[in-house]
């Protein structure tokens, strides 16, 4: 396992839901092209879909550092970025911040960042740096009496490439801190 896990979030059947999938997937292009030479050997890149018991598995398995990428609604414009930090007491979902919370039943075919995290500490596991990069998605599918579409809105296909270009900016902040310490 990388010291800094990406992890892409999202059901591409689902409309802007696929915007995490979208933006590893210009990621890994952009890295298997030769862009960012130093994040080659520091970073997985990695595409969780909708398998929140994946992502807890790869949560469990050592990383120093994860950045979870996502639809995420908070009410502003479609397109629009956050960057929230769980582990610097911004809450991800009243779940992440519920520290002796019961077990909850996690399907392996459902994904919800923060019963993910709250499984992966139940279990004694943690990543003590965690960030979403969010995006606000402008619809998924069903708004006009469909069941789902393929493909990103126009505002949210618009966020993909500076999506990309801020996770290259917090992993690259990630590996200076890094560095700093071991230094």
């Amino acid at each position: 396992m990388s010291a800094i896990l990406v992890a892409g979030i999202g059901n591409v059947f689902l409309g802007d839901d696929g915007f995490g999938v979208e933006v590893v997937r210009r990621l890994r292009e952009r890295l298997a092209a030769g862009e960012w030479p130093a994040l080659a050997d520091c970073v997985e890149v990695a595409d969780f879909g909708i398998c929140g018991i994946d992502l807890c598995y790869a949560l469990l398995d050592g990383v120093a550092s994860a950045i979870l990428v996502d639809a995420m609604q908070r009410g502003d414009a479609p397109g629009t970025l956050y960057v929230i930090e769980p582990s610097a007491g911004e809450s991800a979902g009243d779940e992440a911040t519920e520290p002796y919370a019961l077990p909850v039943a996690m399907s392996p075919h459902e994904m919800d960042p923060a019963r993910v995290l709250q499984t992966v500490r139940m279990l004694g596991g943690g990543c003590e740096d965690i960030v979403v990069l969010g995006c606000e998605p402008q619809d998924f599918g069903f708004e006009h009496g469909e069941e789902g579409r393929m493909g990103l809105s126009g505002p949210v296909a618009a966020a993909v490439e500076p999506a990309t270009e801020l996770t290259v900016k917090l992993v690259t902040a990630r590996l200076e801190r890094m560095s700093a310490r071991a230094a």
